[in-house]
């Protein structure tokens, strides 16, 4: 239910803002702005999107892996726990980003990837045999993850497009390392997973 209702909060906003250019100035993050005491766009930019593909692609990731990994963070944060995992992915998946263009008056960003990326990792570290499609091609949930972080990686160093790579990135990092601290065993249940490939599933 917690993933419903931040799919519909996001989509209500970001449908909003295709036609309120002022609206997506209030929230896009924007590092001038988060100097100035703005602090909620750190939170704010993942309301928002560029256009309704944008929004379209990471509500369905969230829609499959969220409700698949909702209840593991209530169960062991509380009812509000898969809200809070997914808003400090949200902000940490960004921290690197300000650092990087704080002087920078011409950086933004915004979307919902970073958050997006911590759920779909954390899946991941759960079910790394689980099968993701790509374009409608099956592929190993631990493969596509090696392949998404070496494309966005290699993406974030050429920064020749105008998607936000370290949000992905480090929206990843997140889930994994948010994922082991709640739950130390997960680690090692990976690994055991990992040793017992099970394609198709």
């Amino acid at each position: 239910m917690t993933t419903i209702i931040l799919i519909a909060v996001t989509c209500i906003v970001s449908f909003m803002g295709f036609n309120n250019p002022q609206l997506i100035d209030k929230l896009i993050f924007w590092p001038p702005a988060v100097k100035r005491g703005q602090y909620y766009r750190f939170l704010s930019h993942a309301l928002i999107h560029a256009d309704g593909a944008h929004l379209l692609f990471n509500m369905i990731t969230l829609y499959f892996f969220g409700r698949a990994m909702e209840g593991l963070y209530e169960r062991l944060l509380g009812p509000f726990g898969f809200t809070l995992f997914y808003a400090g992915a949200v902000i940490v998946a960004m921290l690197p980003s300000y650092l990087a263009n704080r002087d920078n008056p011409g950086y933004r960003s915004l979307g919902a990837s970073g958050g997006v990326s911590a759920v779909l990792f954390a899946f991941i570290l759960i079910n790394p045999w689980a099968t993701i499609l790509v374009w409608f091609v099956p592929v190993p949930a631990i493969l596509y993850a090696v392949a998404y972080v070496v494309y966005s990686f290699y993406m974030d160093r050429q920064r020749s497009d105008n998607i936000n790579h370290s949000a992905h990135l480090w929206g990843a990092v997140y889930g994994v390392l948010f994922t082991v601290l709640a739950a130390p065993r997960v680690l090692s249940y990976f690994f055991e997973q990992l040793s017992h490939p099970r394609f198709g599933f």
